[in-house]
């Protein structure tokens, strides 16, 4: 069983841990200290920031990371994907490497926005930019409903904007 709970200060050690793992880091690569995971995450946590943080739980355990956002409170990555309301942004990380490649992530993914992102008040769509590279990452949000709506760049590298309309999810 899917699960989120918002996540805690406690949480940032396992987060950090999976932040070094090979699988992670060549995507999740510009927090390299415990220090500057705490320097970054903790203030959303501490909802002094405009981004909500869920721990992911299969079956009861620990096994990644996943936020969102609206894009407006983010203007540079708003210019990137859209400046029409409503547009509300999502990452994931697993961090768990045998879970890779074996159908959690467009669980995750459906689940998470119809039961969380589109519980926002406001949001219209979903969206996230996935580099060009990663295609198990962008497989995985084809999986889960999301479409390729253009080719951008962001960072200085190629990715794919993947997005999910509100009225293409089913709530459960």
């Amino acid at each position: 069983m899917i699960a989120f709970r918002p996540l805690r200060e406690d949480d940032l050690v396992l987060f950090h841990a999976w932040l070094q793992r090979p699988h992670v880091k060549r995507w999740w690569r510009d927090r390299e200290t415990y220090e500057e995971v705490v320097a970054h995450y903790l203030p959303c946590i501490e909802g002094r920031e405009p981004t909500d943080h869920y721990l992911i739980l299969l079956d009861g355990r620990p096994v990644g990371v996943i936020q969102t956002y609206f894009a407006a409170d983010y203007s540079e990555w708003e210019a990137i994907v859209g400046t029409e309301e409503g547009i509300a942004g999502v990452d994931l990380l697993i961090g768990e490497e045998e879970l890779i490649g074996n159908g959690l992530g467009p669980r995750v993914l459906a689940w998470f926005a119809s039961e969380v992102v589109f519980a926002r008040p406001g949001a219209s769509a979903c969206v996230a930019t996935v580099e060009e590279e990663n295609r198990r990452s962008w497989r995985a949000f084809e999986k889960a409903g999301f479409a390729h709506v253009r080719d951008v760049e962001e960072n200085g590298l190629p990715h794919r904007l993947m997005r999910l309309e509100r009225a293409d999810t089913v709530r459960r």
